[in-house]
This record gives C-alpha cells, structure tokens and sequence, in this order.
C-alpha cells in the first residue's frame, strides 16, 4: 500500500480537480440535472474522505472511501457522456477527476 503521506497528497491534487468541477458545474449553463447531482455528490464525499484521511484510520477505510469515490467518479464521467453537448471545460475536468481517482484506487489495490 502507498504511504499514507502519499495519499494525502495525492489526494489533494484530486480534491482541486472536483473543486474544478464543481464550479465548472455552477459556471456553465445548461448542465443537466443528473450531473449537476453526480459532481455534488462527489465533492460532498470529497470534503468526507479529506477529514477522514487528516485522522490516523486504517489502509481498509481510506481503500473503501477511494473505491466509493471513484464509483461516483464514474457516475459524473456517465452522466457526462450521456448529456450530449456539455461545456468543454466542466467535461475535461470531470473526466481528469475519473481518471484520477481510478489510478489511486488501483495504486491502493
């Protein structure tokens, strides 16, 4: 398993990346609901697994918080895919978010 260190920092770069998102959600115009849902959930998770990862836990909590951030990952890019025409800012960063978030989770397993 990755230092918890490592993680941490890995982490905060894709915490920016959702924060990204998530304004680039509020920015653009038109976004459809469902992924006006996903990418709030995903920050929503994002502010849990950071308090989380800020105590001493254990490698299986920061693995399961992971694989769960990286299900709602998967959600956005989803609802992304399928909204058509979506600002190419907010899909660059929702993308960059998913593919983030699944090479830690893979890193972790």
């Amino acid at each position: 398993m990755m230092q918890i260190s490592e993680i941490q920092q890995r982490f905060s770069r894709i915490e920016q990346t959702i924060h990204q998102a998530a304004a680039a959600c509020e920015s653009a115009t038109g976004v459809p609901m469902d992924l006006k849902d996903s990418i709030q959930q995903l920050e929503q998770k994002s502010n849990q697994a950071k308090s989380m990862m800020q105590q001493p836990g254990d490698e299986d909590s920061i693995r399961q918080c992971v694989n769960d951030l990286e299900q709602l990952g998967d959600k956005a890019r989803d609802a992304c895919q399928q909204a058509g025409r979506v600002d190419d800012e907010l899909k660059n960063v929702v993308m960059q978010a998913h593919q983030e978030l699944s090479e830690l989770k893979h890193q972790l397993h």
